[in-house]
C-alpha cells in the first residue's frame, strides 16, 4: 500500500501510540523516518529505534517511546512541510519551537538535522515536523 505522506504517518504513529501508552510502536521503513528518528533520538525524545527485516524487501522500524514519570516525553509532535504544501526556510528564518525548548526537524543539503545543528552548520531547509 502507498502512502502519500510516509513521514506523516511515522509521527501519527508515535503520537497514538504514546496516548495509548505503549512502550513501542512499529512503522514500516525508509531512509527519510530512520534519518528522522535519529535526530529524535539524538535531542532525548526517544529511546531508540531498530530495524528489522520481516521478509524480503520488507522492513521494520521498532521505535522505544519515552516517558518520564508516567507522562510521554514528546508533548507535541506534528508536522510542517505537507505533500501538498512544503516549506522551505533559510538560515535566518529557521523556527525555534518553544523559544528553544523544542526541536525542528529540517531536511538540508547535509543531510536531516535538528534546527540547532542546521543553525550551527549554517544551512536552511526545508522543516520536516515540529516536537515539543
Amino acid at each position: 500500500m502507498q502512502l502519500s505522506d510516509p513521514l506523516g504517518d511515522l509521527l501519527t504513529r508515535i503520537r497514538n501510540g504514546q496516548r495509548a501508552g505503549k512502550t513501542t510502536v512499529a512503522s514500516p521503513s525508509s531512509k527519510l523516518r530512520r534519518n528522522v528518528l535519529e535526530v529524535l533520538k539524538r535531542e532525548g525524545f526517544i529511546r531508540g529505534y531498530s530495524e528489522t527485516a520481516e521478509r524480503a524487501g520488507v522492513r521494520t522500524l521498532t521505535v522505544e517511546l519515552k516517558y518520564h514519570d508516567g507522562t510521554a516525553v514528546i508533548r507535541r509532535i506534528g508536522r510542517v512541510s505537507k505533500p501538498g504544501r512544503r516549506v522551505y526556510k533559510k538560515i535566518k528564518e529557521l523556527p525555534k519551537v518553544y523559544n528553544g525548548l523544542g526541536v525542528a526537524v529540517v531536511s538540508t543539503p547535509r543531510g536531516v538535522m535538528s534546527d540547532a545543528e542546521a543553525r550551527a552548520a549554517n544551512v536552511g531547509g526545508e522543516i520536516l515536523c515540529e516536537v515539543f
